[in-house]
């Protein structure tokens, strides 16, 4: 299939490297330069999610070809006035433009014209679809999964270095925590002061850390008493 990519970023570039290692024909160009659009099946707008709705205007509909974008955040109406529309999100992060790798295989939230399913399994993906309502508490979902585990990272960074230690000394507990959730669940999987109810535990460690870091420490403290408690209400008696 011709697919042209508007956008070179980190999720262009990853996207065309994938789609032609897929057997795809890809062309890449900049959002200026639309006007140099080939005869495309398929255009995929990978541009930052607030120029989506502008770019897509710069195009010319036309009936014989899909316009796309890679959105998780938006729906397809930011597409108009194109008569064919879809959205391929990848649920995967892509850190920079070489992540090809991990286009392969990805599990893709799709919608619009059934050509962006074609390609979406054409890249041996998992293909998942949601309402319009729905899609807002999916792209928080996501970010909650990717960004804020990545920032809680970087907590967790902070708090080693400040006695001496580093990330990487705290980075096999972080990943066994993970294998442990896609083992036996989030409930079952917690472990640490908030699941016994050690308080006296808890206490000591927000006089311990430095004020910057405790209003995180009690969000996320709190989220694991009422994973507990969850947990404690669905235990048999």
């Amino acid at each position: 299939m011709n697919i042209s990519i508007v956008g070179a970023g980190r999720a262009g570039s990853s996207f065309a490297t994938a789609l032609e290692r897929a057997g795809h024909e890809v062309e890449v160009i900049h959002h200026d330069d639309v006007s140099s659009l080939g005869d495309s099946a398929l255009i995929i707008l990978c541009v930052p999610d607030d120029a989506i709705s502008n770019v897509a205007a710069t195009i010319p509909p036309r009936d014989d070809r899909v316009v796309a974008h890679v959105a998780g955040s938006r729906n397809l109406d930011v597409l108009a006035p194109h008569p064919r529309v879809g959205s391929l999100h990848p649920l995967m992060a892509l850190p920079s433009g070489s992540e090809a790798d991990r286009l392969i295989g990805a599990t893709y939230c799709v919608a619009g014209d059934d050509l962006v399913r074609t390609v979406a399994l054409s890249l041996a993906g998992r293909v998942i679809t949601l309402r319009d309502e729905q899609r807002t508490i999916y792209h928080a979902a996501a970010v909650v999964a990717s960004n804020h585990l990545v920032a809680l990272m970087g907590q967790v960074r902070r708090l080693a270095e400040s006695i001496g230690l580093n990330l990487e000394d705290f980075l096999p507990l972080a990943q066994q925590s993970l294998v442990d959730v896609a083992r036996f669940g989030p409930d079952d999987a917690l472990t640490g002061p908030a699941s016994r109810g050690d308080m006296a535990t808890i206490d000591a460690h927000l006089a311990a850390i430095p004020e910057s870091e405790r209003s995180t420490y009690v969000a996320l403290a709190n989220a694991a008493f009422e994973l507990s408690e969850l947990r404690r209400s669905q235990t048999p008696a």
